[in-house]
């Protein structure tokens, strides 16, 4: 079986539904018709670009090239962690702490992958590397600021008990503790629901792709299997260092709460 190939009126189509969308929100003044489209502009386009970078990058099996790709994705996903950051911490880790993380446990869970179990040959191949990297270097990054948006809101919040805490003689690490728990398992909920929700309430893009592209069912569950045990491992370990790595920023090595390290979100 082969796979359909679609037409740019077809996409065009498509597009309707969005188009039909702005004008709910205009109609019903939501004031998101200009989101709506200025996000299907920036998707469009960068899609199209990535389309033709891929091709290129596809043809030339160069480890060279494919960390060049690597970093630029990298770079981008970790200043989405920085954007989505209501109270962002001062100086280079604003964008440092979420960018190490999530560079840490993507390429380790991706290395990893392409190493043992998906084994292209070679593995740096960026038709194989490329792809598997963007699905957990996205979900990582969903986490992670997730995570950091949590810690940072909840140390503000919680001010007060933090500080009774080390004024009674606990170290950082206690009284620290509840809102590590809460931001872990706030950066871990998307994650989880997809999870629970796969193969029941939804079928996943990539196994759709793969199932439209005329591979067989059992062998794309099996890819989307895999790739769902990765993007979960992924995602907690880049979460847990950028949370404990966040918590250890809010305070020093003398166990007081450095709240002056964070940027007032009015700036």
């Amino acid at each position: 079986m082969s796979f359909i190939s679609l037409g740019a009126f077809d996409i065009v189509l498509a597009s309707l539904f969005l188009i039909l969308n702005a004008l709910l929100s205009l109609m019903l003044r939501l004031g998101l018709e200009r989101q709506l489209l200025i996000a299907a502009v920036r998707m469009v386009v960068q899609l199209l670009l990535m389309g033709l970078a891929l091709k290129m990058l596809f043809s030339l099996t160069s480890p060279w090239i494919t960390a060049v790709a690597v970093v630029i994705m990298v770079g981008f996903a970790g200043r989405e962690v920085m954007a989505r950051q209501q109270r962002r911490l001062t100086g280079w880790w604003a964008y440092g702490l979420g960018t190490t993380a999530i560079m840490l446990s993507a390429l380790l869970v991706t290395v990893l992958a392409l190493t043992t179990q998906i084994r292209p040959d070679p593995w740096y191949d960026a038709r194989f590397a490329l792809p598997v990297l963007g699905m957990i270097l996205g979900n990582t990054m969903t986490g992670v600021s997730l995570g950091l948006d949590r810690l940072t809101s909840a140390a503000v919040r919680e001010r007060p008990a933090i500080e009774a805490q080390l004024a009674l003689g606990q170290d950082r690490s206690q009284a620290f503790r509840g809102i590590i728990r809460d931001a872990l398992r706030a950066g871990m909920i998307p994650t989880i629901n997809s999870m629970a929700a796969v193969g029941l309430v939804s079928i996943p893009g990539m196994m759709t792709g793969q199932i439209l592209a005329g591979v067989a069912p059992m062998e794309a569950v099996k890819y989307q299997l895999l790739i769902m045990f990765l993007i979960s491992g992924g995602t907690m370990f880049g979460l847990f260092c950028a949370v404990l790595g966040g918590a250890r920023l809010l305070s020093d090595d003398r166990h007081r709460l450095r709240l002056d390290r964070l940027r007032d979100p009015a700036n």
